[in-house]
């Protein structure tokens, strides 16, 4: 009986895979800031071929990660036009897409924002409800953290922004 419940346990974590992404976009006057889906008032924004969501980008990531199949880069290539300018939330809903096409199904997303300036506290509630929605998920299951470099390199210096995203994913 105990050999029984030590492999039921075993093979019960198995089906459980870990996903983790990382993503940064230089900064610069003029561009637009969106981060999470929202659009932040800022005269800096993100300079990239979609939008420059680094935050669901990274997540992206973090999700084709866990279930192994590759990269935002791969999928969404910035050499092809019809990604120019195109919505991070419209590519999270595509991912999100594949990962259900593949048996897949999210269990929680944890996020980390790195950046000097603007403050994200006023706009982080708005943030989770635009991830939660887009993966199908209770607001509860999506976390978000945002910090400074405390000035030390290109982040500190606002040359930059990094987010970083890890998720949980399981087989249907």
């Amino acid at each position: 009986m105990f050999f029984v419940l030590e492999f039921t346990l075993f093979h019960f974590f198995l089906l459980f895979m870990v996903g983790f992404g990382y993503d940064i976009h230089r900064l610069a006057e003029g561009e637009s800031l969106i981060l999470g889906g929202v659009e932040i008032p800022s005269s800096f924004g993100t300079v990239a071929h979609s939008d420059g969501d680094v935050l669901l980008h990274a997540l992206c990531d973090a999700l084709l990660g866990a279930a192994g199949l590759g990269d935002i880069g791969e999928h969404f290539p910035d050499t092809d036009a019809q990604y120019r300018g195109i919505s991070s939330i419209e590519l999270l809903k595509r991912v999100m897409t594949l990962l259900g096409n593949e048996g897949y199904v999210l269990i929680n997303i944890d996020c980390t924002l790195v950046l000097e300036r603007p403050k994200i506290l006023p706009y982080k509630a708005a943030m989770r409800e635009r991830i939660a929605e887009a993966c199908g998920l209770p607001l509860k299951r999506v976390s978000l953290k945002a910090t400074t470099s405390e000035k030390l390199g290109f982040v500190g210096s606002g040359e930059g922004i990094e987010a970083y995203a890890a998720c949980q994913i399981e087989e249907r």
